[in-house]
């Protein structure tokens, strides 16, 4: 089963293409792109046709979809993912949805063999912070994701690990004596292997249910709201 899973949701995105068969845990990537410079609108769909011809592929080999919805960059969510349904609602095949702040818990889980509670974190901007409490064992399970203060993310911790690919927020919470286990960013490679066993539990959408998520409102969304 060919897999192709894409990340937009930062200045720097990329794409993976991966091998895997049902009832394997074990997932092949076959080759990570990086798009980078932000401008995915102008790369995104030529990489993919790209990727595909290198390894002797067409659009019409893809067996499913796995897609990075946010939180993160409005711009680039909105162009990863209008591309995956494009593509997904063409060819008739299941889209994978993945919480960035569940692929950094589920890095933890995997490569730290953390246990318990965590709080997958990442910067926000403006001095906010994107916050994910999840359950990882037996398995992985999101109890809430929100927007904190990086006052009220410390706060929060009371024990926890707070897991995060941000090295500035890793110093920060580290500073305040809360445990950090800093992994690398969550890149389409995470992406692809997560959504492996989303869809191996049928956890799927169509292209018509696939929505940004992006936590915080747009500016747009904010300033359009009406005063009291």
């Amino acid at each position: 089963m060919l897999v192709l899973a894409i990340d937009t949701s930062g200045k720097n995105g990329s794409i993976a293409l991966a091998r895997t068969s049902f009832g394997q845990s074990d997932v092949e990537i076959v080759e990570i792109l990086p798009l980078t410079g932000g401008a995915f609108s102008a790369q995104l769909v030529p990489q993919i046709a790209a990727l595909l011809g290198k390894h002797k592929y067409s659009k019409n080999d893809l067996e499913a979809f796995a897609v990075a919805n946010g939180p993160g960059s409005f711009t680039g969510l909105r162009v990863g993912l209008a591309a995956i349904k494009a593509l997904a609602e063409a060819l008739q095949k299941p889209i994978v949805a993945i919480s960035l702040l569940e692929a950094v818990a589920w890095s933890s889980a995997e490569h730290r063999a953390a246990r318990g509670r965590v709080l997958a974190a990442m910067d926000a901007g403006r001095g906010d912070v994107y916050v994910g409490d999840y359950e990882v064992a037996p398995q992985l399970r999101m109890l809430s994701e929100r927007l904190l203060s990086r006052e009220e993310l410390v706060a929060l911790a009371n024990g926890k690990t707070i897991v995060t690919p941000d090295a500035r927020l890793a110093e920060t919470v580290r500073a305040a004596g809360i445990q950090v286990d800093r992994i690398e960013y969550p890149g389409s490679a995470v992406i692809a292997r997560l959504g492996w066993e989303h869809l191996q539990r049928g956890q799927t959408v169509r292209p018509e249910e696939l929505e940004a998520n992006y936590i915080r409102h747009s500016d747009a969304e904010i300033f359009s709201k009406p005063k009291a």
